[in-house]
């Protein structure tokens, strides 16, 4: 049987490894870069996209710590699993290892089924997408799906959702910083309303780049979502300069918020898509 068609480098600097493993990923169905040297892993990183790298420490000229540090510090690569591969056995080396961002680490000698399986698992962590928004540390993707579909099968539930306007011109005229600054100060503010009135079961999720989401109660909806209202729209002229307040304000360009609500009582809801529909169209 073989694997999905993802896209693995193989460094190593044992030709004879190396040729062994090239052939085995690539007969279960992956296509498979090898080079010996972490200069020429690093190469194929900036020519090639790919899913996954197999990263021998020990290395003719870089060792492989750099590579990963070189890997996870530029924004085409920092997201791709690592998996160390050395016969280093020291619990320092493997400390190191996961300091730098390696997703697994495996010792010579090795099974290669072992190896193919941590891959296998690897990449599937890896194309689930993340779980957490890197920026609010809310949950995002998968887990925001995931409640959404336990309200498929609840007869009580309000959703609130809070969108970002005009978030990308920001980002435009006061760069990645600064619109990463409103996104987790919205992100904050919404915690603290849910904090104040919301109960311990509610969930507070990023339904995506710009939207909150928040599952609750239908009792205590309204008024989180009046809460929210009046946080957001005091505090979002503060993230401006000073000197450009005024003019933001009368080129209809600033910063807003959009909020809505959708409740069980909407329904019914047959399915997921059914359920993110009708959320799309409250925020259009």
């Amino acid at each position: 049987m073989t694997e999905p068609k993802f896209t693995i480098l193989v460094v190593e600097d044992d030709p004879d490894v190396a040729e062994m493993l090239h052939a085995y990923f690539q007969a279960v169905g992956y296509e498979v870069y090898t080079v010996h040297w972490g200069a020429d892993a690093l190469k194929v990183s900036r020519e090639h996209k790919l899913d996954l790298v197999i990263l021998d420490i020990h290395l003719p000229d870089i060792d492989g710590y750099t590579v990963a540090s070189q890997l996870r510090g530029s924004r085409r690569t920092e997201d791709i699993p690592i998996l160390f591969l050395t016969e280093k056995r020291h619990r320092q080396d493997r400390l190191h290892g996961l300091e730098l961002g390696a997703d697994d680490y495996i010792t010579k000698p090795f099974d290669v089924q072992e190896l193919r399986l941590r891959v296998r698992n690897a990449l599937r962590r890896s194309s689930q997408g993340p779980l957490t928004n890197p920026v609010t540390n809310l949950p995002e993707g998968a887990l925001v799906d995931e409640r959404l579909r336990e309200c498929l099968d609840e007869q009580r539930w309000a959703i609130v959702q809070v969108g970002l306007q005009n978030l990308a011109v920001f980002h435009e005229a006061y760069g990645f910083v600064a619109s990463d600054d409103v996104l987790r100060a919205v992100g904050l503010m919404i915690q603290y309303a849910v904090r104040d009135l919301g109960s311990s079961s509610d969930f507070l999720g990023q339904s995506g780049p710009e939207e909150f989401l928040l599952v609750t109660s239908p009792e205590v909806a309204p008024a989180l979502q009046e809460r929210i209202r009046n946080r957001l729209e005091q505090s979002l002229d503060y993230f401006y300069p000073l000197k450009d307040r005024g003019s933001v304000v009368s080129n209809g360009r600033k910063l807003s918020i959009h909020i809505s609500q959708l409740s069980a009582e909407q329904g019914p809801f047959d399915s997921l898509e059914d359920l993110k529909a009708a959320l799309t169209l409250k925020v259009k």
